[in-house]
């Protein structure tokens, strides 16, 4: 019975990512790079209560990240968007933070963490489901996903990896289920947005973007060998 509580399921595969990543980059930094998961999955979180959607507690997956589940869909994909985008707006202020202390501290570990944060924040703003940018951009236009596809495609060609190809798998499978729903009437709704909801979305993705990429140019260190 106690594996049904939230907390103990969220402790519990919090602990074995934390495990997981031990593995490859020692417990510390392992710790840290798993809450910057949590900040991360707490901004889905809020703003899905925000707007009145019921929502799992987040789930860690050791080497594939976190996920939260809907247990309702957003009405249009502007409030899905808005979904979406607030994880990496919540996690890169929290890889911030993590360099702010960083600096303050002169700690190589935590700039190396908000590094990290930037990066993983960055790398789901990716055009392509079930990434969140895959979500925000469709509220822009779904067309969107085509570029993100072609895009991971060439990425994993040059440099290839199971996780990239998994993405490609479901992104590829996500954008064929919808393309073939395209004329649904229920589709027809979902992506019925205003001019003001794709310019406001356009803007934000690009800023954030942007500033997640700044942060990341501000934290790379670079160390010889």
């Amino acid at each position: 019975a106690i594996f049904k509580f939230k907390l103990f399921t969220v402790a519990g595969s919090m602990l074995v990512s934390i495990a997981a990543y031990a593995l490859l980059w020692g417990w510390q930094f392992a710790v840290g790079f798993v809450l910057l998961l949590l900040v991360h999955e707490l901004g889905h979180v809020g703003e899905a209560k925000r707007q009145g959607l019921p929502v799992s507690a987040p789930m860690f997956i050791p080497f594939l990240g976190a996920l939260i589940t809907l247990k309702q869909l957003p009405d249009n994909a502007w409030a899905e968007a808005k979904v979406a985008i607030a994880g990496p707006i919540v996690g890169g202020l929290g890889a911030a933070a993590v360099w702010g202390l960083g600096e303050y501290l002169d700690s190589d570990l935590l700039v190396a963490l908000a590094f990290t944060g930037f990066f993983l924040n960055l790398f789901n703003l990716a055009p392509i489901s079930p990434l969140d940018g895959g979500r925000i951009v469709a509220a822009i236009h779904p067309a969107l996903w085509i570029a993100g596809l072609l895009l991971l495609l060439g990425l994993t060609i040059v440099a290839p990896n199971p996780i990239l190809i998994l993405i490609l798998v479901l992104g590829g499978l996500e954008s064929w289920r919808r393309w073939q729903h395209r004329k649904d009437p229920t589709s027809a709704t979902y992506f019925r947005v205003s001019p003001t909801q794709r310019i406001v979305t356009g803007v934000a993705y690009i800023v954030l973007a942007a500033l997640l990429t700044g942060g990341m140019s501000a934290t790379f260190v670079e160390r010889d060998i």
